[in-house]
């Protein structure tokens, strides 16, 4: 029996709502729960404090909890020490009446609300964000600041707890909005111009790469495990990446031309061209980018798209020589550093043998 559009319609009406309802509900609770977490929080660093209560008691009063509410979960020894951090955290951020104040044996969760300093910074981001994701945040953020970003996007591109992993790992706040750029110069859009500093960063982590130290001057074995490992890389880009083709043929006076990473940037609409470079940065590479924009938009842009945009992915690079590179360029493009693991803290440097001491221990 084939089904009128308007059936179809009454079923997709009908499916928004249910998402909608779901998704409302789902926020309700966990703004709910925060401030369960927030009360409970609070109640045990006082405990802490006034009457110095240590991890034993905490693993006691976990176990207690577990028997008096059977199948509780969320209140494991761990998680209640979280939930300390979380109120230590954001105490200033939350409103607490004196009755509550006042009381330490009670916990009424109707007395604690969100500050108008915090709404007014984040709306009701913050309480659509899950528990384990503010914890993640909390200890591998230093500011305020780095805590409202990532706050931010993990509410507006639904970051998983994996991705907000990968972001915190990347030091995305530290890095998106710094790259080296001819924006002001070449889009025109203030609005597309701020979105663009936004979309990039100055150096991605790509530590899902296995590449050895011979393999460095290969740039077909960087493109290619890149390719292979699409998803982890689409994941250090943003959410906003959709990936096109690697070698992307472009044909020019009858002479072929292939791009390394051609994308598509949702947010900016437009193309985006990752060009790949294994050494330091050299400002030939502007020229060659600059040219393969110009072909990009006369013959693959679409017309309600807006102008292409390069980046230039390298090992190393100065800032002083990429700047004197972009002048007199009219095209979008940018240079970004990418690293392939995180660097060994100084603290551990020493304490483990070298690469070569590692093979000839596993041989």
């Amino acid at each position: 029996m084939e089904l009128s559009k308007n059936y179809l319609d009454n079923i997709n009406a009908l499916k928004s709502a249910i998402l909608k309802s779901r998704y409302k509900a789902a926020t309700i609770v966990n703004k709910e729960l925060l401030i369960l977490y927030f009360a409970i929080g609070r109640f045990i660093s006082r405990k802490i404090e006034e009457e110095k209560w240590g991890a034993k008691i905490i693993d006691n009063l976990s176990a207690d909890l577990q028997l008096e509410l059977p199948g509780l979960r969320g209140f494991s020894a761990s998680n209640i020490k979280r939930m300390r951090v979380f109120f230590e955290a954001w105490h200033d951020q939350f409103v607490i009446s004196p009755s509550v104040t006042n009381q330490t044996q009670v916990i009424d969760l109707e007395e604690i609300k969100f500050s108008p300093s915090l709404t007014d910074q984040l709306g009701n981001v913050f309480s659509n964000v899950s528990f384990t994701h503010h914890i993640e945040i909390l200890q591998n953020t230093k500011s305020l600041d780095e805590r409202i970003f990532y706050i931010q996007k993990t509410a507006a591109e639904f970051w998983s707890i994996s991705t907000l992993k990968n972001h915190l790992a990347n030091q995305t706040f530290k890095k998106t909005g710094r790259l080296p750029n001819n924006f002001s110069q070449t889009i025109i859009n203030d609005d597309v111009r701020q979105k663009a500093l936004q979309s990039f960063k100055d150096e991605y982590l790509l530590d899902f790469l296995n590449i050895e130290d011979n393999d460095e001057n290969d740039e077909r074995v960087l493109e290619s495990e890149i390719v292979q490992n699409i998803k982890k890389f689409l994941m250090s880009l943003g959410s906003d990446f959709a990936f096109i083709a690697n070698q992307y043929r472009l044909i020019v006076e009858d002479e072929e031309y292939f791009l390394d990473l051609l994308f598509f940037n949702r947010r900016l609409q437009c193309l985006v061209v990752f060009e790949l470079k294994t050494g330091k940065f050299k400002p030939e590479y502007m020229g060659k980018m600059n040219f393969y924009l110009s072909a990009l938009d006369e013959y693959v842009k679409q017309p309600h798209e807006q102008t292409s945009i390069g980046i230039i992915l390298c090992k190393e690079k100065k800032n002083k020589v990429i700047e004197f590179s972009f002048r007199d360029f009219n095209k979008a493009m940018g240079v970004s550093t990418y690293k392939t693991s995180q660097v060994l803290p100084a603290a551990f440097k020493g304490l483990l043998p070298d690469v070569e001491t590692l093979k000839k221990l596993m041989d």
